[in-house]
């Protein structure tokens, strides 16, 4: 469904991304694995279309869309749930919930997606007037996953999902990223929990200075001596 093929990306002068090659199966989770400034939210950035890569190729579902505007890239199928959930504060969780669905692919089924959504969180159901800024760290993490699901995607980018909640809320998250996964739904997973993401990945890439270092499944990543000291503190 997605493969990236020798990318490089820069900020100016500075390199975020070097030589990047990856690839993710329909219906996989893939963990991308990283210490803060490895290069993994710019990886985000750029197969949503928000950095140009320098070089390379971005390929989803066999079509080129390295470079492509990032609202073309979200309307062909790839959603992203960005750091910090970044959520609309000021405005409801319904509204909230309907500026997902305005993609396109979407827009026609925006009512169906609606109910599926509310019955994903029942939670977010109970609160569709409430102000999204007034909900938990939790509740806004479910609302930011369910906007995001509102647009159809057929691969979503997890950037951090689990980054401020209590043990009890992230392992929640992760769940439910797991449950929509053996619903069908492709994954890219960044999160800061590498022993819970390597247990839910069938495939995970370390990335280090901007570079894969290492790959394998997810298994075999938590296995390996390198990455329990490295990132697990074994």
């Amino acid at each position: 469904m997605l493969a990236i093929e020798e990318m490089d990306v820069f900020y100016g002068d500075a390199q975020a991304l070097s030589s990047v090659s990856l690839e993710a199966d329909a219906g996989e989770i893939v963990a991308i694995v990283g210490a803060n400034g490895a290069g993994k939210t710019s990886l985000i950035r750029a197969i949503a279309g928000m950095l140009k890569p320098a070089r390379g190729r971005i390929a989803f579902k066999g079509a080129e869309i390295g470079g492509l505007d990032s609202f073309r890239v979200c309307n062909l199928g790839v959603g992203q749930v960005a750091e910090g959930r970044q959520v609309f504060p000021s405005l409801s969780v319904h509204e909230n919930l309907l500026t997902g669905g305005m993609l396109p692919r979407a827009r026609a089924r925006r009512a169906q997606n609606l109910e599926r959504m509310v019955a994903l969180f029942p939670r977010l159901g109970e609160r569709m007037s409430q102000a999204a800024g007034t909900l938990s760290g939790g509740e806004q993490q479910m609302l930011a996953i369910a906007r995001c699901l509102m647009g159809e995607p057929e691969l979503v980018m997890f950037d951090e999902p689990s980054l401020g909640l209590s043990p009890a809320l992230a392992q929640s998250v992760l769940e439910t990223i797991g449950e929509l996964n053996k619903q069908g739904l492709t994954c890219l997973l960044v999160e800061q929990n590498v022993a819970a993401s390597l247990e839910l990945a069938g495939r995970a890439y370390v990335l280090e200075n901007g570079a894969i270092t290492l790959t394998g499944s997810g298994a075999s990543l938590l296995a390996d001596d390198r990455v329990r000291q490295a990132y697990l503190g074994m």
